[in-house]
C-alpha cells in the first residue's frame, strides 16, 4: 500500500510461515434478527433505500442478556472442536475487539478461564475491523518463535450495536454483532499461510472513531460520546484505492493470479462496496464470500465468521486458496493469503451451499 506505512517493524514470521495454517473454525451469533423494515422505520426512510445503499438485508443484534464474551467463548469452543485441539494445548489466545464488555480485564483472559486454556498467555488487541488479520499475524509470529505451545486461538468479536446512534443513516443500518474464531497450528508442506501483512496510517484516524470514553472525575460523561462515527465517503474512496493494491501485492508475493483464488473473504464493511471492488479487480461472484447481507458489518468478527460459515457449508476444501482482505479504524488495512489445510467436513444442515448466496448457518 503506497500511502499506508507502519511506524515500526514487527518481527518476521519466519521460520517457515507456510507451515502454519488454520486447523479449525468457529463462530457465535446473537439470536435476534433485525430486518430492514425495522431499521427503515427507526430512521424514517424507505425500506428499499437501506438495501440499495448498504447491501444489508438483515443483521444479528445482541439482546440485553448477551455479551461480547459469550459470543467469543462460543466461537472459541466451536473452533477448538473443529480443530480437535484441547484447550490445555493452546499457548496463545488473542481476541481482536473494539467493543469489550468492560475495559479491565480484557476479554481474552476471561475466555481463557472459561474454556480452561490454563497454559496460555491471553490478551486483547484493537485494530478495528482489521483486528482479526493483525491477530493472525501476531499469532503466527508467536508460534514461529517457539516461545509458546503449538497452537494459537485467534478470535474476532464485536458488539457494535451498542455504539450506534439510531438516527445516523451512515452507521445504524450497517452494523451487527457476533464472533468468529480459528485455531492456528503446524500444517503439512504445501498448505497453510502464504503471506500476511497489516499496516496502519494514523493520519486517517478520524475516518472512523467511537466507543465509550473513560469518565473524567468531576465531569458528566457525554451520553452520545460512545457512538461510532464514520466518514463514509472518505472510507469508500480509500477502500476503492487500496483494495486492488492489497490483492495485487498478496498475489504477486505468492506468484498467483486472481483466477487462482478459490475464495475471497473480506471484512463486510458494506456488501455493495465489497462486491464493487472485488468485481473491478476481476473476481467472479462465485469466488466472493458475502455474509454482510444477512449479518451486517460485524467488525473484527466479519472475516472469521465468513470463513467458518464457508467451511461449515462444505465450500472450502483442502488445498483451496483463500484470500482475506480487511479495512479498519486506525486506518488499518491488511491481507492474508493461505492454502486450506483441513479436509472439508460434511456440509451442516441448514447451511446454504449456493455460490450466489452466503454459506450461512441459521441456528
Amino acid at each position: 500500500m503506497a500511502d499506508i506505512e507502519v511506524n515500526a517493524q514487527r518481527p518476521s514470521a519466519c521460520p517457515a510461515p507456510s507451515r502454519l495454517g488454520i486447523l479449525g473454525t468457529g463462530s457465535g451469533l446473537p439470536r435476534r434478527r433485525v430486518s430492514n423494515r425495522e431499521v427503515a422505520e427507526t430512521l424514517d426512510v424507505g425500506e428499499g433505500w437501506v438495501a440499495k445503499a448498504t447491501g444489508v438485508l438483515e443483521r444479528r443484534v445482541a439482546d440485553v442478556t448477551e455479551t461480547n464474551l459469550q459470543f467469543a467463548v462460543s466461537a472459541a469452543r466451536s473452533a477448538l472442536k473443529s480443530a480437535q485441539v484441547s484447550p490445555a494445548d493452546i499457548g496463545t489466545i488473542i481476541v481482536a475487539t473494539s467493543t469489550p464488555d468492560q475495559a479491565i480485564p480484557g476479554i481474552a483472559p476471561k475466555v481463557q478461564g472459561i474454556i480452561g486454556a490454563c497454559n496460555s498467555v491471553a490478551f486483547d488487541i484493537n485494530a478495528g475491523c482489521a483486528g482479526f488479520l493483525l491477530a493472525c499475524e501476531l499469532g503466527q509470529t508467536i508460534l514461529s518463535s517457539g516461545s509458546q505451545a503449538s497452537y494459537a486461538l485467534i478470535i474476532g468479536s464485536d458488539v457494535l450495536s451498542r455504539c450506534l446512534d439510531t438516527s445516523d443513516r451512515r452507521t445504524y443500518p450497517l452494523f451487527g454483532d457476533g464472533a468468529g474464531a480459528v485455531v492456528l497450528g503446524s500444517v503439512s508442506p504445501g498448505v497453510g499461510v502464504l503471506n500476511v501483512k497489516v499496516s496502519t496510517d494514523g493520519r486517517l484516524e478520524h475516518y472512523c472513531s467511537g466507543g465509550p470514553k473513560l469518565p473524567v472525575q468531576g465531569q458528566c460523561p457525554d451520553p452520545t460520546g460512545h457512538y461510532v462515527r464514520l466518514r463514509g465517503r472518505e472510507i469508500s474512496e480509500l477502500v476503492r484505492r487500496l483494495f486492488p493494491e492489497l490483492v495485487t501485492d498478496s498475489l504477486k508475493e505468492a506468484g498467483l493470479t486472481v483466477e487462482d483464488i478459490d475464495h475471497l473473504i473480506c471484512h463486510q464493511a458494506n456488501p455493495v462496496l465489497i462486491r464493487e471492488c472485488a468485481y473491478a479487480v476481476g473476481f467472479s461472484p462465485e469466488q466472493v464470500m458475502i455474509t454482510g447481507d444477512r449479518l451486517g458489518n460485524t467488525g473484527g468478527a466479519s472475516i472469521p465468521i465468513g470463513l467458518d460459515l464457508a467451511v461449515r457449508a462444505g465450500r472450502v476444501r483442502r488445498g483451496d486458496t483463500i484470500l482475506m482482505i480487511a479495512f479498519g479504524a486506525g486506518v488499518t488495512a491488511g491481507r492474508l493469503l493461505l492454502r486450506w489445510a483441513a479436509n472439508a467436513p460434511a456440509a451442516e444442515k441448514g447451511v446454504s451451499q449456493e455460490a450466489s448466496r452466503p454459506a450461512f448457518l441459521l441456528p
